[in-house]
């Protein structure tokens, strides 16, 4: 399907009906049949990533919710970002990306940074970016609502426009996660960290100088395999 072309009826009855199979259990038993080929089910897979992922970019484009995101971010003091179950897979994935060209980014996993101490001093100045799916886990959603009500801004990465912390966000940015798969699609929600982390990253003071800095570090501390990849320039020859 193109980007640019909206769905089609008979796509809004398919997703529609999809937000009805609310676990893994129910999905397998509708998406998953023993009896189709490895290849159709590949083909099957493919297409529906495509459609979830176009539709994702086109609503965006019109929507301008992810430059009013990065906007929040860029212009808070301390960037938080949250997410339990998967969604903490996607919350690390953009803490990795935004703490490479910010500073004061922090990755809430309950562990060495836990909920409790961080809505213990929320200023208006803070953002969290909280990633909340369905079933949208309920100790994500307090959260949320908590540290909105401490007066921080909140940027929610969701799949649907009626979840749970919709209504308070500071920013909403939807993603389609519909799936031939048991698992609803990752494809879009990844997609947007990147997409995120870029805008942010291109406007964000110093943000050239801090990647420098870290590839001098990651040099002094040996981080990477020195292979021939490796290297400030790919295949150049040491200059004497």
């Amino acid at each position: 399907m193109s980007a640019n072309r909206p769905p089609s009826p008979a796509t809004d009855d398919e997703d529609a009906h999809d937000r009805t199979l609310v676990s893994p259990g129910e999905r397998y038993g509708e998406r998953i049949r023993t009896n189709v080929s490895a290849e159709a089910l590949q083909a099957r897979v493919i297409d529906a990533e495509t459609r979830s992922l176009a539709q994702t970019f086109e609503e965006l484009s019109r929507t301008g919710d992810v430059p009013r995101a990065a906007t929040l971010i860029l212009g808070a003091r301390r960037r938080y970002i949250g997410g339990q179950g998967k969604a903490a897979a996607y919350a690390e994935l953009l803490g990795a990306d935004l703490s490479a060209t910010l500073s004061n980014v922090f990755l809430v996993d309950g562990r060495a940074l836990t909920p409790l101490t961080v809505l213990t001093d929320v200023r208006a100045s803070d953002v969290l970016v909280v990633f909340s799916m369905r079933r949208y886990r309920e100790d994500t959603v307090r959260f949320g609502e908590l540290f909105r009500e401490a007066g921080g801004q909140l940027v929610v990465i969701t799949d649907s426009a009626d979840a749970p912390l919709a209504s308070i966000a500071s920013a909403l940015i939807r993603v389609h996660t519909g799936s031939a798969s048991y698992a609803d699609s990752p494809t879009s929600v990844a997609a947007v960290c990147h997409l995120l982390s870029t805008l942010t990253t291109a406007s964000a003071k110093g943000a050239r100088r801090r990647l420098t800095v870290r590839d001098r570090f990651g040099s002094d501390l040996s981080l990477y395999h020195p292979g021939p990849l490796t290297g400030p320039v790919a295949g150049a020859e040491s200059q004497g």
